[in-house]
Order: structure tokens, then sequence, then C-alpha cells
């Protein structure tokens, strides 16, 4: 699991306030905590059951040994009509916070206040009896929901054609698909109608057709007045389908806001998590090499368009990579050669750069010569980066005469383009009609 522990904290900037008749879901200062240790969990359950009959809070700020914050601090609004997207790594309390507000756990601290007909899809599958039948698990799915037998036979038909499983409806659970326990969990979810809705992934599971008619009923939902959650590891399923996002991490909630912006933050912690922020550098010594090769690299180095140096790139903004070269003789055809690769995605080569094939070649006398490569639009998308250079002369034996291996350094962007794997210079142009 990824590290987010430094991550900085960003403050909370969605709209928390609102008034009674449109609030769905009000969060106040909610914390969870559990055990890793099963049978010491089971104690502590005990401890909590005894100190409620008893008439005693077993509410604690206090973690008992072994015990960890799943939540801690959590303070969230949703409104009417609101759909919010849930992200964060694996572990970070997404699934937990969608269970307190299901019902499924309560909180050891703080309150969730719940107005309107929930309906949760959090487990794949869950409600479900995997020896009964579809068409019987539809009728207790959807009683537990609060519809009557009446109203249950009146959509039934409409879940059915919705989850396209008519074949199977009278076949056991068990012999289920996971997609088709995601097809009939969600038809019959959306067919209680909801005030609220929350997903958790379950969606994941289906082929690229039914995802498409889930997200299509959710926007008709939304403007119903439906309030969701959606719980994704998708960022294109959170920006199309919510309008706002909720990040968190190690159980707490670092951002709340608009969906764009939120996502760009997350986004941008994971690229630059997964790499050693100690070894991204924007100047690198090189160090003098015991070697008879005429000549050496003394230095790589990062600068913005008006020569002062630069610890990072910006997607689109022009930028030098500068090279100090050293020759032990005049020396005729010489290149330049790199390779830039991501250090989040293995393997792939996302620029390659010949000087020889743009500019022909150089001639550096002897000594120290500078040579700089002038990007107008930096191409990169945001991530981390490793860069492989080198040096070379066609006219000598050895073509290779000096190589730095990894050049580390990181690329920024503006929200938007770090869904890109590149940026590309445009321009639009709208011209008039011609006259008639």
């Amino acid at each position: 699991m990824i590290d987010l522990s430094q991550t900085p904290a960003i403050p909370v900037t969605g709209d928390l306030s609102g008034s009674e008749d449109d609030l769905r879901i009000q969060i106040k200062h909610l914390s969870k905590k559990f055990c890793r240790n099963l049978k010491r969990s089971y104690v502590y359950g005990l401890q909590d059951i005894a100190k409620e009959v008893s008439g005693l809070s077993r509410h604690s700020r206090t973690l008992r040994h072994g015990e960890f914050w799943a939540l801690q601090d959590i303070n969230l609004t949703i409104k009417q009509g609101q759909s919010v997207g849930m992200v964060g790594v694996n572990g970070s309390g997404k699934t937990t916070l969608l269970r307190i507000i299901s019902g499924l756990m309560r909180p050891d601290i703080g309150q969730v206040k719940i107005r309107g007909r929930i309906a949760a899809l959090i487990a794949l599958g869950a409600g479900f009896n995997p020896l009964l039948t579809g068409r019987e698990n539809v009728y207790i799915n959807m009683s537990i929901l609060g519809l009557s037998r009446r109203e249950i036979d009146h959509k039934f038909q409409e879940v059915i054609d919705f989850s396209e499983i008519e074949h199977a409806i009278d076949a056991p659970v068990r012999t289920y698909s996971s997609g088709m326990k995601a097809r009939l969990g969600f038809a019959c979810a959306i067919h209680t109608d909801p005030d609220i809705l929350l997903i958790d992934e379950v969606l994941a599971v289906g082929d690229f057709n039914f995802r498409t008619k889930c997200y299509q009923r959710l926007s008709d939902l939304r403007k119903n007045g439906v309030s969701f959650i959606l719980v994704s590891h998708a960022p294109s399923a959170i920006r199309s389908n919510c309008d706002y996002a909720a990040y968190l991490s190690q159980g707490r909630l670092v951002m709340y806001g608009a969906a764009e912006e939120v996502m760009y933050h997350y986004e941008q912690d994971i690229v630059f998590q997964k790499t050693n922020q100690a070894e991204l550098t924007s100047h690198l010594i090189v160090e003098k090499q015991s070697t008879n090769t005429p000549l050496q690299i003394r230095s790589i180095a990062l600068q913005d368009e008006t020569g002062l140096l630069v610890d990072h790139l910006v997607t689109g903004e022009p930028a030098y990579v500068v090279a100090e070269i050293e020759a032990a003789m005049a020396v005729e055809n010489v290149g330049i050669n790199l390779i830039i690769r991501s250090l989040t995605k293995p393997h792939a080569s996302f620029l390659f750069l010949k000087s020889g094939q743009d500019v022909d070649f150089f001639s550096l006398p002897a000594g120290k010569s500078i040579i700089k490569l002038y990007l107008p639009y930096c191409g990169l998308a945001m991530d981390a980066y490793s860069m492989k250079f080198n040096v070379t002369n066609e006219g000598v034996l050895y073509r290779i005469q000096d190589i730095v291996e990894s050049f580390k350094f990181k690329v920024i962007g503006e929200e938007g383009i770090d869904r890109c794997s590149f940026y590309q210079p445009r321009q639009w142009i709208m011209e008039d009609e011609p006259t008639k």
C-alpha cells in the first residue's frame, strides 16, 4: 500500500453548510477505531456492550492496546441531488465510512444524520442468499429496503429488464457470475426509489455497456434529486459522474470540494508518493570519471525560459535541459541522445530525442561547453521521470563517450492535463460563416 503519511493537509473546500430542507447526509466529528487482534476485539466489543447496558457511554478518544483509528474526525455534508465521489488508496477508510452511513456500523465518536431512504451497494452480492434464486432474492432484498410486496410486484419486470439476466432469474444466485450479481444488486437498489444511494466499487466488475447504462441511470436519478456517493479507483468514473469528491487518507478527510480539483490533488499525491522525493533533482553534478574517453558529462540541469534553475518542469510551459560537457581536445561530430521514462510506469518510454537527427552534430572545442535542449512546450504529463543521457562521437570506434544512466526529475501540470499521456500544443479557431 502506498504510504501517504507525509501527504500535506489540504483544507476542506466543499460547501459544508446547508438548510435542513435539502440536507441528505450530515457527518460531524465522526471517528471509528478497530483492533487488529481478533480475540482482543471480541473482548473490547463485550466491554462496550456492557457499558451501554449499564447506561455508561462507550465513546472514548483513547486507543486501547492494539487499536487504531480507521476514521478520525470526519466532517461532511451532502445535499439533495449532490453526487460525491470518494477516493483514497486501499485502507484509507472509504468502505468503513459507507458502512457507518448505511447503518451497518456505529461510530465510536461523532454522529451521522440521515434524511431519506438509503440504498447501499457496499459489497458484491451483499444481502443475496446464494441458495435462493434470483427471483426470490429480488423480493427479499427489496423488501429489506422498505418496499411492500405489491410495490415489488409492480417493479419486478423493470428490475429484470434493467439487469438483463431474465434467462437466469430462476437459477440459484450461487451460479451467478460476479457481473450478474452486480447487475441484479444495482437494479434492485435503483428501483427502490432511494433518496440516497451508496455505491462501493461494485460497478467495476460489470461490462462496458452495463456500466454505461448504470452511469446514465445515476445521472437521471441525480436530476430527480437523488444524492449518491460513489467509491471508485477509476478517476474517469469520478470526474464523469460526480460534482464533488472527498479524498481520504489514513482515516482522515484530506480534501472535500469540486471533483476536478480534488482528483487533481489526489492523483498528484499518488504519482509523487510512488517515487523517492529525495532522488528527484533539478541539477545533477557528475563526478569525474577515470576514463580515457575524450568527452565527459559534467552536469545536467533544468532551467526555465529565463535561464533560472527550476526544481521541476511544468506541462505546456517552456524549459531547457542543460548539459555541461568537457572535451579533452577539440572533437567533431558530437551527438546528444536522451531517453525519458516514467518512474511510475515501468518500461514505458515517453520521449527519445537525438540531436544528430534534429540539428546535425556539434563541434566542441577543448574544455567545457554548454549544450541546451530547448522545449518550447514541455510535452510530458504530470509524473516523475528518469532521463538517460549520453554523449556520442560519430567519428571514433566507440560511439558512446559518456553516459548518465538516471537523472530523475518531476513534471507538474494544471488540472485536466493529468488525464493525458502528453501535452499537445493547440489553437482553436472558429471562422465566420461565408456570406451568401
